[in-house]
């Protein structure tokens, strides 16, 4: 079928392909390196626990038929090497089934992943991924040129993610309205990056055309993709850019770089298509009957859309194939971080030595600068910043992160920049308290090296040692 097939596109499905197998890899990564703390046999939230409630219709997933701390670890890098392996290329060197078969390997091991995740595996950019990764199921590889109906679905999740953000906002936090939300976004944001404290100090008015031009490629740029090139090749570059504005400003793991990703398969890149073979028929059916699938499954997604009671980041069914997404519907005013410190003394005093943990990513020290994690996720970092938002979202979990660290578990300890106690020598007790953290003004920068300055809100946790039950308040 001569209307099949879009040859234009092919080194557009190129570098959607070696970038998505790049994202692919730092997904794996991420769990295979940060697992056993939060989800392992003795994590916070273990998997072991949770399908034991749940059953398989709602989260399938590997994982339900069988789970060990090393059964994960197998998966998670067994999927690092296969992700390594797509973008090297190895698809495109095999027959086009088994270039189909090697991509849905890391689908089915990240959705074995994400289902059993719970709160850790909670973001929008989870069901991105893989939404988009059973869409490149389906790209095909050199045997064949690029199918437009996988193009298009592929164009239709773009467009949800930017305009779902993009109503999401409009309807929430009038300061988006107001134009005034990046007066305090790049301050209260998850988890500032390097360049955040220079973006919080741009003039106001340079912030009202941050927020007046994310409008415009959210709410109105958007449509273009559907059009004619080269304005479907213009739209999709613009919105490249505010993405890699985003990309300086913060660290929001891989969802500013898959967004990248999809754009880029929307790009009509100069150079000539090589001769293909014709499309196979069992191919060709195989795609159209995805594509009527998914369009189908859309109906959710777009309801939730146009509703004014819009939500954010939600799967409508178990395998994650069409999603809702959005974010930052409202705008945090203040920033609150929760400081977690441990002490040698066996009964604390008042004038007890306290000593920090200090996480990766997450502010703690007021001069310790933030640095670049992105696309790498510090999963634990930024549920520290949910739990400063309302202890509510920590319930679950920081009693254990607690008990972990007063046992010194060397697993937890992996997810903290710096532990303050000797290894063979863990705390007697710990606590948490809240503060509330500010950017420090040029003057202050320069007069004290630091970034942040920080003032004491209240107590979060009271000092906890291990014969207590671990219990906020």
């Amino acid at each position: 079928m001569d209307w099949f097939t879009a040859p234009e596109y092919w080194l557009s499905r190129l570098v959607f392909q070696r970038a998505l197998a790049g994202l692919y890899l730092v997904a794996f990564l991420t769990a295979a390196l940060q697992f056993r703390a939060l989800l392992g046999e003795r994590g916070m939230l273990p998997i072991p626990r949770f399908v034991a409630r749940v059953p398989f219709r709602r989260a399938p997933s590997l994982f339900q038929l069988h789970y060990s701390d090393r059964f994960f670890a197998l998966c998670a890098w067994t999927g690092a090497a296969v992700a390594g392996a797509l973008a090297a290329g190895l698809d495109s060197r095999l027959p086009l089934w088994g270039g189909m078969l090697l991509w849905l390997a890391p689908w089915l091991l990240y959705l074995s992943i994400v289902n059993v995740g719970q709160t850790w595996y909670g973001f929008g950019w989870e069901s991105l991924l893989l939404e988009v990764g059973f869409l490149a199921v389906f790209l095909g590889n050199d045997e064949v040129a690029p199918p437009l109906v996988v193009l298009f679905l592929l164009r239709w999740v773009l467009f949800r993610v930017e305009f779902g953000a993009g109503l999401i906002k409009m309807r929430g936090d009038a300061c988006w309205r107001k134009l005034t939300c990046l007066d305090h976004h790049h301050e209260t944001q998850p988890m500032p990056g390097p360049l955040s404290w220079f973006f919080h100090r741009l003039p106001r008015p340079v912030h009202r055309v941050e927020v007046a031009a994310n409008h415009v490629t959210q709410l109105l740029v958007p449509f273009l993709l559907f059009t004619p090139q080269p304005i479907a090749t213009a739209a999709a570059s613009l919105m490249i850019v505010t993405q890699l504005w985003l990309v300086l400003s913060g660290n929001f793991a891989w969802l500013n770089w898959i967004t990248i990703v999809l754009a880029a398969s929307a790009l009509e890149l100069p150079g000539d298509a090589p001769d293909l073979p014709a499309t196979p028929l069992w191919y060709e059916v195989t795609v159209l009957a995805v594509a009527a699938l998914l369009l189908a499954l859309s109906y959710h997604p777009v309801r939730n859309m146009l509703s004014r009671s819009q939500i954010m980041n939600r799967s409508f069914d178990p395998l994650h194939l069409v999603n809702t997404y959005g974010a930052f519907g409202s705008v945090s005013r203040v920033r609150y971080e929760v400081v977690v410190e441990g002490t040698a003394d066996d009964v604390p005093r008042r004038d007890s030595e306290w000593r920090e943990y200090e996480f990766r990513g997450k502010p703690g020290d007021p001069r310790h600068w933030p640095r670049q994690f992105a696309p790498y996720h510090l999963r634990l970092d930024w549920m520290m910043w949910f739990a400063a938002l309302s202890p509510a979202y920590a319930g679950a979990w920081f009693g254990t992160m607690v008990e972990r660290l007063l046992e010194n578990d060397p697993a937890t300890l992996r997810l903290l920049r710096r532990s303050p106690f000797p290894a063979d020598d863990p705390p007697r007790h710990v606590r948490a308290r809240l503060f509330r953290y500010r950017y420090t003004t040029w003057r202050e920068l320069r007069e004290t090296g630091a970034c942040w300055e920080r003032t004491y809100v209240r107590e979060y946790l009271p000092p906890t040692r291990l014969t207590q039950s671990v219990q906020r308040t």
